[in-house]
């Protein structure tokens, strides 16, 4: 008897999403409410799970394939799988004609495993964490034992072995010195290069940001901020913070109690257009942009005006972990009123970032880095930010946003003003 797998509710006003991997083959044994593939929406990734519990059956779809929901996408056998129950092959790009006495090697991790069926990582079940960590150190999956859920790699598996690798390589001895060999001439226009179908994920971030591009009138003004007084902040409570809530005392939750005193008193900021209308917020629902495994996402805290530090840092949290595991959902996407893009934990000096659509403006953030600064006529070193507000200038006014960035500035150098709302 085989029961249908059908695609999900993906959220309001989703109805399409593509086959993103296979987690589960034909033949492979399947528990109920394990998830059998993984579907990538316009936000975020989202699992399939088995109604039953049995064998894998047929799998109807090809990675890459767009399906709507209700879409049956596989069976589940009860028992032994039916006959000719076999994986639909993935889709490939084709890849350029090489010399048949020196075959290139697979491309990704998922030629890799066909090449190597008996591996105890099957490529095809690699998250695409896991793809991306085995591309970057050069890892050959087959090589490295898992030990996620049914022996499954995890990217901290591939880092380990990575690790591993160079510290092989250091301890290796020195070959001996040889005469020079004229090195084999690599065939003519073969340069290694890799075509990989763009995530549906990918795809929307591609057409948002230059839809804001094309139909805001982007400006960024920027300013400098001094570190010293949220560094000493949080240099004395940040061990009295954590032992009663339980998260530690970063930086964001100082920037965004800050930016919601701006929020507040420059109202346009939080703001958006609607057609020949402006739509005002009295509430601050804020998007915090984060890496995710296929690509930058903002998901949102909710009412953030409202919540304390450490709530904020809870939920901050939170949502980078479920970023991370690639386990957010539409409802974490849903919506925001203002965008903090943080881009100094990547090292970055300034930027002009670009507004997450239909919001009016976001704050980049970035490294912290000692500078020489004028104190009361004398020079002396502080820990600066550079700070960039980009706008809609079509709503907001370049005093608005100035007066805005500079009330974000004074809130963080002098955090008294985040208790008395000043």
């Amino acid at each position: 008897m085989s029961t249908e797998v059908k695609v999900p509710t993906l959220g309001e006003s989703v109805a399409e999403a593509t086959i993103g991997e296979w987690l589960k083959q034909p033949g492979d044994a399947v528990a109920i409410d394990e998830p059998i593939a993984s579907l990538e929406t316009d936000k975020v990734a989202i699992e399939v799970t088995s109604p039953v519990a049995g064998t894998m059956g047929a799998q109807l779809a090809k990675v890459g394939d767009n399906v709507n929901v209700d879409a049956v996408i596989a069976t589940i056998e009860d028992g032994t799988p039916a006959a000719g129950a076999e994986p639909v092959a993935e889709r490939k790009d084709p890849a350029p004609a090489t010399p048949a006495a020196a075959p290139a090697p697979a491309a990704n991790p998922a030629a890799a495993s066909a090449q190597a069926p008996e591996a105890a990582a099957d490529a095809a079940a690699l998250s695409p964490a896991v793809r991306r960590a085995v591309l970057e150190h050069g890892i050959d999956p087959a090589t490295v034992k898992g030990t996620g859920k049914d022996g499954r790699l995890t990217k901290e598996d591939v880092v380990a072995a990575a690790a591993t690798k160079q510290e092989m390589a250091k301890a290796a001895p020195a070959p001996a010195v040889a005469a020079p060999a004229s090195a084999p001439a690599a065939p003519a226009g073969d340069r290694g290069e890799e075509r990989v179908r763009m995530t549906r994920l990918r795809q929307t971030i591609a057409k948002r940001l230059k839809s804001a591009q094309d139909t805001a009138a982007l400006l960024t003004t920027f300013n400098d901020c001094d570190m010293s007084a949220v560094i000493a902040a949080r240099e004395q409570f940040k061990e009295a913070f954590e032992k009663k809530h339980g998260v530690k005392l970063g930086f964001m939750s100082f920037f965004a109690k800050a930016a919601c005193l701006a929020l507040k008193d420059i109202p346009a900021v939080n703001a958006q257009i609607d057609g020949e209308e402006i739509v005002y917020h009295p509430y601050v629902d804020l998007s915090v942009a984060v890496s995710a495994p296929n690509g930058l996402v903002v998901p949102v805290v909710r009412n953030v005006d409202a919540l304390s530090f450490a709530e904020i840092e809870k939920a901050i949290a939170a949502l980078g972990k479920k970023a991370k595991d690639g386990a957010l959902t539409m409802d974490d996407m849903k919506g925001g009123t203002f965008t903090i893009s943080n881009g100094g934990i990547f090292g970055g000096l300034m930027s002009t970032p670009i507004i997450n659509p239909p919001q009016s403006a976001v704050l980049g953030l970035h490294r912290i880095e000692d500078r020489p600064v004028v104190r009361d006529g004398q020079i002396v070193i502080r820990p600066m930010m550079y700070l960039a507000l980009s706008y809609d200038h079509r709503l907001i006014d370049g005093r608005e946003a100035v007066t805005a960035l500079k009330t974000i500035k004074e809130a963080i150098e002098n955090p008294t003003r985040l208790l008395i709302d000043l």
